[in-house]
């Protein structure tokens, strides 16, 4: 395990030399990535671009994270109506929305009380959730720009059995997943069963393992309780997982520091709407259990 440590901490320097050195600046949690971040991406099972394993990949071999909007100027967020509910990956109501603009991630797109429903990166629950597309101002547009990508997993054998934890280690929670992070996120919080707006407790599936400048991006959410499926996943390292720095600031306030490492896992969640979401999640996110489907 202390190669595979010595070997993330390869990848993590070199994106942030590349971003110092004129590269763009890497953005965790669905931002955009830099083009220029001196790692070695191929082809892999679930993308065009990865990096660690083959099932470790960018949303898209280009462009960014985000379902981009007409304004090249903006932020990539939408017009959206008020009022409308925030569902997690089981296609349950965990609030109502009251935000006017949400940012959503590319490719995720899922049927819900007979409506397609796009996944919004951050809403008025304080966490990621879907949102019905009659909600986004501008819907046929989006509808052509959203695109369609799910992690996949046929053919893995299948590990141990988890349940999302109702708790979580506060003493990671502010930790960054990204070396010499600026960004208000990039934590692994991000990662963690946190509290919601809603009093409950939910947490991120991921796409791709944060660290390496492929975004780290969400790609469903799942409350505290639901089972995850492990699965043995390839990886470059050997081990059916992938470890990355945490990171904590050092004298000048800057997060340079190693404090720990955390795991991700891949695997899956059957939701209660029987569709099956492949992922990774964070090992500190989860307790040994049993009953998985």
């Amino acid at each position: 395990m202390k190669s595979m440590r010595n070997q993330l901490l390869v990848v993590s320097a070199l994106a942030w030399v590349s971003s110092a050195c004129g590269g763009e600046v890497l953005v965790e949690e669905g931002g955009e990535v830099g083009e220029s971040t001196g790692q070695a991406l191929y082809a892999g099972v679930n993308g065009e671009a990865c990096t660690a394993s083959p099932y470790n990949c960018k949303l898209r071999p280009t462009g960014g994270n985000r379902v981009a909007t007409n304004d090249p100027d903006d932020d990539d967020s939408w017009g959206v109506v008020t009022g409308v509910p925030i569902r997690d990956g089981n296609g349950t109501v965990m609030g109502t929305s009251t935000r006017t603009r949400v940012t959503f991630n590319y490719g995720q797109t899922r049927t819900f009380a007979g409506e397609t429903h796009a996944f919004a990166v951050s809403t008025s629950n304080s966490s990621a959730g879907w949102m019905p597309l009659s909600s986004i101002l501008g819907q046929e547009s989006f509808a052509q720009k959203v695109g369609h990508v799910s992690a996949l997993g046929a053919g893995l054998a299948k590990l141990g059995c988890y349940a999302v934890r109702d708790s979580h280690d506060t003493t990671l929670e502010f930790k960054k997943v990204v070396y010499d992070s600026d960004a208000v996120h990039e934590r692994a919080g991000d990662y963690l069963p946190l509290v919601r707006a809603n009093g409950r407790r939910s947490v991120n599936l991921a796409f791709n393992v944060p660290g390496f400048g492929l975004g780290g991006v969400a790609v469903d959410h799942f409350p505290a309780g639901t089972k995850f499926q492990r699965l043995d996943v390839p990886t470059d390292a050997g081990a059916p997982s992938i470890d990355i720095p945490l990171w904590v600031q050092d004298s000048e306030g800057r997060y340079r520091t190693q404090s720990g490492t955390m795991k991700f896992i891949y695997g899956y969640v059957i939701a209660a709407t029987g569709t099956r979401r492949n992922g990774w999640m964070a090992y500190d996110a989860l307790s040994v259990s049993s009953g998985c489907p």
